[in-house]
């Protein structure tokens, strides 16, 4: 069994998430603790008693989601998990690659939340609201969904910001070339093509200002090298050097989620169990579409971590 553990993105977030984790585990508590000292804000409060609007807002969805990716980990290494030993890459979807970072111990958890607080603000102002949009175009493969996307921009910006799974990929740009994007996918065979009910068009141009914003926040924030590879979302590829990380990061505020490549990578180098970290079971379920061969495994409940201990040591 080689495994990979991936961290999950926005709009995997629940109100009461990781409160199961707190109640029973210190080590998970601490964690908690560590990012509402770091924000200066009770964000557990809002992740566990809502309101969801509240959750929702990207400057909190985003530390939140990783506050019990790294929740669960300190529980996970708490019960005998050695990340170097037992893991081949860490992996992370948008902001899941900030908890994937510090997983691998290259970011500490009070800098990984002050880092998306920063991405989240910036990536929300970088677009007035209802100026951008994105929008799922589901059974079109990825080169004709970036067909669709340069047909649909007419001048304005239209890209291919997620390619998440075979026949999933999702766009993002001005909120007429999306509208118009949905319209082209339809004529052009998609099963489905939907609005998305986000608060701004993530992954593409527009998001120029937050990758401005997060350039600077990044070149004063202390990165060492992971404990084990991060197979990087613009990349689909490896990295460890702190200073490629930097840049990756940066880049990827602008740049696609190449999610579906990179789990691809990772089952052809070797990758059989796809352990998701953290809330919900999104990345799992992509991960069976993407390789019929590979297992994935949600783990954000303390049964879920016996369980993954037990597979593991057994």
């Amino acid at each position: 069994m080689t495994i990979a553990f991936t961290f999950p993105g926005q709009g995997s977030q629940n109100v009461g998430m990781g409160k199961a984790l707190a109640d029973a585990y210190p080590e998970a508590k601490a964690v908690f603790d560590a990012v509402d000292d770091a924000l200066d804000q009770k964000l557990s409060d809002i992740m566990w008693n809502g309101p969801e609007e509240d959750l929702t807002l990207t400057a909190n969805a985003q530390p939140a989601l990783m506050a019990v990716s790294l929740a669960t980990l300190r529980v996970l290494e708490a019960k005998g998990l050695d990340l170097k030993s037992a893991v081949s890459f860490v992996a992370g979807h948008s902001l899941g690659e900030y908890s994937a970072l510090a997983a691998a111990d290259s970011l500490d958890v009070a800098t990984a939340a002050r880092l998306l607080r920063v991405r989240g603000d910036a990536m929300q102002s970088a677009v007035p609201v209802g100026q951008g949009a994105m929008a799922a175009l589901l059974g079109l493969d990825f080169d004709v969904a970036a067909e669709v996307a340069a047909e649909a921009a007419q001048g304005e910006v239209c890209q291919a910001a997620n390619d998440n799974a075979p026949g999933q990929v999702v766009v993002s740009g001005h909120l007429a070339a999306v509208e118009r994007a949905v319209e082209i996918a339809k004529a052009k065979g998609a099963r489905r093509a939907v609005m998305l009910p986000v608060s701004a068009p993530f992954h593409c141009s527009l998001m120029a200002p937050a990758a401005d914003a997060m350039a600077a926040a990044l070149a004063n924030a202390e990165i060492q090298s992971p404990a084990v590879p991060l197979v990087a979302n613009v990349l689909a590829a490896p990295i460890t050097d702190p200073a490629e990380i930097r840049a990756r990061l940066v880049e990827q505020v602008t740049g696609t989620v190449r999610w579906r490549e990179s789990v691809t990578w990772l089952a052809e180098n070797g990758v059989d169990t796809f352990v998701e970290v953290g809330t919900g079971k999104v990345l799992s379920g992509m991960v069976r579409r993407i390789h019929k061969g590979a297992t994935g495994i949600p783990v954000n409940t303390p049964e879920d971590i016996d369980a993954l201990m037990e597979k593991i040591s057994g």
